[in-house]
């Protein structure tokens, strides 16, 4: 009977000391967040990580109308500054915690993605995130400015980078903009953007509460594993700040 009450009791402890996050993160990062969350499962189970995946724009609105969220991870800067101005994050944990890289895809390989290509109209339609609440959107439509695309070459805006990515891999675009990271490993052929086409995708992250587990996991995002993780999974990744 003692043994059975001490069982209960170690099983009581272990359950109040469970904890759940809810992570909002930008669709191009969802993947290696997902791995990111995995490793640090490991050494943490008594945290559940769960994952919103949206536009930076539209988890920002969400934020705004109170979503139930501890961390916030954009694709932008401009996001997380509005909302630490707001007092919706953290003021002092607005970090960059990754900087992104466009470039062009197409899941057919031996396909020249070339700027002469596409300005030949040998490539439609291209899929790109829509600027208005994707920052990879944004950075797809400077390069677009630099082109002098003819008439026939279609443009189909996604919600997300994400969904650009679904575009091109179903076949709904002949190619699109999306990030490094989704696709470096999927072969195919791409075009790797040079930076100075496009706005620097710095992607910064914030916490919207302090709570101990709140500032384990999100520290644990700057740690040493977790920028190699991320510069791996395709991003550039700033050392020390």
């Amino acid at each position: 009977m003692r043994y059975a009450v001490l069982l209960c009791l170690l099983l009581f402890s272990s359950l109040s000391r469970a904890e759940t996050l809810q992570v909002a993160v930008a669709a191009n990062f969802a993947a290696p967040l997902r791995e990111l969350v995995a490793q640090y499962q490991a050494s943490h189970p008594e945290i559940t990580v769960h994952l919103t995946v949206a536009s930076t724009g539209k988890l920002a609105a969400q934020i705004r109308q109170g979503a139930p969220f501890n961390i916030f991870l954009a694709a932008d800067q401009r996001r997380p500054r509005e909302l630490a101005r707001e007092q919706w994050l953290i003021a002092d944990s607005v970090r960059t915690y990754a900087r992104g890289v466009l470039v062009l895809w197409t899941p057919q390989s031996g396909i020249n993605l070339q700027p002469e290509q596409l300005e030949r109209g040998h490539l439609s339609p291209l899929g790109l995130a829509n600027a208005r609440t994707a920052p990879y959107g944004v950075a797809a439509e400077a390069v677009l400015t630099r082109l002098s695309l003819p008439p026939s070459v279609v443009l189909v805006r996604a919600e997300n980078v994400a969904q650009s990515f679904h575009f091109a891999e179903s076949g709904a675009a002949a190619a699109a903009f999306v990030a490094l990271s989704q696709v470096q490993a999927r072969g195919g052929s791409l075009w790797r953007i040079p930076p100075a086409q496009y706005p620097a995708i710095i992607q910064q992250g914030g916490r919207l509460d302090d709570r101990p587990a709140t500032r384990d996991f999100y520290r644990y995002l700057f740690s040493g594993p977790a920028r190699a993780l991320i510069r791996q999974a395709g991003y550039q990744v700033d050392d020390a700040e």
